[in-house]
């Protein structure tokens, strides 16, 4: 594949005797967005964590941006990624510009007028500028969810990592986090999301990947993996998730 910047090689990872990650390999090009689903503890969010260095992988290989990943280059391929949680993990004694300004900061270096002018500049793109003076606890979980967003954004990545961003929200906050990363998609960001969000996925997925129990079963374009998946193990998985 041309332009990859992650490579994924046959890696594992283990809990104890719990074999999280058996034998994965992936390739993400340049620009590509990968939806990745499964079911609970298929090992869906162990792998993006350990594309992120937050777990080390036990055997196996994996690059990002041509750097293999290890102890000593974690910090360096880090700083190319971006992550999104679950839980939106910011500061809760710090002010939604503080939150977005001490990574661009302390990391990237920016003086502080430069990393408020970049703070504003991606709270306007996830359509919360207003919020800046406001703290964590003011903000509704969507809020809070596109401030995380736009946090990530601040340190400028090349590649974005999702790991189930709007499980954690009420209904009516989904659209709102969903929107933002529609948009982000359609301006060339690479992705990988995991996430249940289907509709999401049909809308901006080049590649769908469905893992069970820490393997990749299958990987289609969403046209094909929606209209006709390959395994009984994805059939019976996408009859539960969609309802039909």
């Amino acid at each position: 594949m041309s332009g990859t910047v992650i490579e994924v090689r046959d890696v594992v990872k283990t809990f104890g005797e719990f074999r999280a990650l058996n034998a994965v390999s992936m390739g993400v090009a340049a620009g590509e967005k990968i939806v990745v689903c499964g079911p609970s503890g298929s090992g869906k969010s162990t792998l993006i964590r350990c594309i992120n260095r937050l777990e080390t992988h036990d055997a196996g290989r994996i690059e990002v941006e041509g750097i293999e990943l290890t102890d000593k280059t974690a910090d360096q391929a880090r700083r190319e990624v971006g992550m999104v949680f679950q839980q939106f993990n910011l500061f809760p004694h710090l002010t939604v510009l503080r939150n977005l300004t001490l990574g661009p900061m302390r990391v990237r270096g920016l003086s502080q007028a430069d990393a408020e002018a970049r703070a504003m500049e991606y709270l306007g793109r996830v359509r919360i500028p207003e919020q800046a003076e406001k703290f964590p606890s003011q903000l509704s979980g969507g809020q809070q969810q596109r401030v995380a967003i736009a946090r990530a954004l601040c340190m400028e990545p090349r590649i974005m990592l999702f790991d189930e961003p709007t499980s954690a929200l009420d209904p009516e906050m989904i659209a709102e986090v969903l929107d933002v990363m529609v948009e982000l998609a359609q301006s060339g960001m690479t992705m990988i999301v995991v996430t249940h969000e289907m509709g999401f996925a049909k809308r901006v997925a080049d590649r769908m990947v469905f893992m069970d129990k820490g393997e990749i079963v299958e990987t289609a374009p969403p046209e094909e993996f929606f209209s006709a998946p390959e395994t009984e193990r994805c059939q019976k998985f996408l009859q539960q998730i969609l309802g039909h």
